[in-house]
């Protein structure tokens, strides 16, 4: 009986949720939406860097404070982490947004545009919110305001993670999600699923894209370093050089995707970003650094290219005469970002509640990575983009995330709020 009479409950609550609560969450997040425009626009103006989030985590901080929530500061060095408790028994659900800015000079007329500039890698850069880190932070701390008006009749708790370094820790740091997890942010109490979006520049707005199993690629950065023999330029016969052999290498390491990958299965990249070597023109040097970056959306195709890049740079080098020291990872490493297909399927009628039917599309998957995979790794997860481009330009016109044109449509925001909130709602109330 006793058994019975809780089921009860739990239905009649449920159903009750549904009824009560569900029709106050339009209205409550037209009451935040210029807050979460106001605090998108301070965040873009002053942006801070991964793992230096210092004053980007204490307004957050105090805003969910204000709330009545339980706030924890300082995890993995800035992170904010606050529980709400539901006035009904269920499971946990945590909700993610980023907060970190990048090194790059902002170039986007806006009176909010930051003017701010900082000492990065040895060099005075400017800083920006090139990525929309301040839109997600901005909508994770509306629907913070949105459900904690509703909490009475939420059965279980939300866990609010807002998390720095999504864009690798400083080097020799340690950062971002993988840190958090590894402190223990889906712990006490245990997390049952995680839910995150990221807005794009490439999506209209009012549109949400999604896609089940692998939506993200992995990234594992690289470094190989070629030791040959100096020598006067004039005479290369005296020396092993260095830069020949690295052209070698680099051409030999695109035929791992073009020629020796099964293609159809998952897109994978091999790229080298930097190559440094030499000081004169008549100077062969000693050595060469190169550094790059390996994309895959397949685990096993992720080890082979691994193996493949040590194999090829090594052998080359040794055929003529010189030593190649490969690193992988360099500092980075992310998994594939994986969307659990049950988890999705279960969301997918809240997203289309939201934005509407033909307004949800599935996407292809996307060679970006993202650290929200660590999290996805450890329980189910479920990753989508929030459209963030104006009606008025076309995709191919739209600026790219990471350059200094970048920008967004702060009316997109309001679907974010809306679709985080019913989603973390629809799922603890099932």
């Amino acid at each position: 009986m006793k058994q019975l009479i809780t089921i009860l409950f739990l239905t009649f609550s449920s159903i009750s949720f549904s009824c009560i609560g569900k029709t106050k969450i339009d209205e409550l997040v037209d009451q935040v939406e210029s807050k979460v425009i106001d605090w998108r626009r301070h965040f873009h103006q002053f942006p801070e860097l991964s793992n230096r989030e210092f004053k980007t985590a204490e307004k957050v901080a105090a805003h969910l404070k204000s709330l009545g929530l339980e706030v924890e500061t300082g995890v993995a060095h800035t992170g904010v982490v606050a529980i709400l408790k539901g006035g009904l028994p269920g499971k946990t659900i945590a909700l993610r947004a980023d907060m970190d800015a990048l090194p790059v000079t902002e170039r986007v007329d806006l009176p909010f545009a930051s003017k701010v500039k900082t000492t990065y890698a040895g060099q005075e850069v400017g800083v920006m919110h090139a990525c929309g880190h301040d839109a997600h932070t901005a909508i994770l701390m509306g629907v913070a305001e949105v459900l904690v008006q509703v909490k009475n009749e939420i059965p279980g708790t939300v866990k609010f993670i807002f998390q720095p370094a999504e864009e690798g820790a400083p080097e020799g740091e340690e950062g971002g999600a993988e840190l958090m997890v590894k402190q223990g942010v889906l712990k006490s109490p245990d997390v049952d699923a995680i839910f995150g979006l990221h807005i794009s520049s490439q999506i209209q707005v009012g549109m949400i894209g999604y896609r089940p199993g692998g939506l993200m690629a992995s990234v594992d950065d690289f470094r190989i370093k070629i030791k040959g023999k100096q020598t006067h330029g004039s005479a290369p016969w005296n020396g092993v050089d260095p830069i020949v052999i690295s052209a070698q290498i680099i051409n030999s390491l695109q035929t791992i995707v073009s020629r020796q990958l099964q293609l159809t299965k998952q897109a994978a990249v091999v790229t080298i970003g930097s190559i440094h070597g030499g000081v004169r023109s008549n100077i062969i040097p000693e050595e060469v650094e190169m550094i790059g970056t390996i994309r895959a959306l397949d685990k096993d195709m992720r080890q082979q290219i691994h193996k493949k890049i040590r194999n090829i740079a090594t052998g080359i080098a040794e055929s003529m005469g010189a030593e190649a020291v490969v690193e992988i990872p360099m500092s980075t490493s992310y998994p594939i970002t994986y969307n659990t297909p049950k988890l999705v399927q279960q969301m997918l009628p809240t997203m289309q509640r939201q934005a509407g039917e033909n307004k949800v599309i599935i996407m292809d998957a996307i060679t970006g990575a993202e650290d929200f995979a660590f999290f996805a790794e450890e329980i189910p997860g479920f990753y989508f983009f929030l459209g963030g481009r104006s009606e008025s330009i076309s995709a191919k016109d739209a600026p790219p995330h990471h350059t200094p044109d970048f920008k967004i449509d702060e009316s997109g925001m309001k679907l974010g709020v809306k679709t985080l909130a019913n989603m973390a709602l629809d799922y603890l109330s099932n």
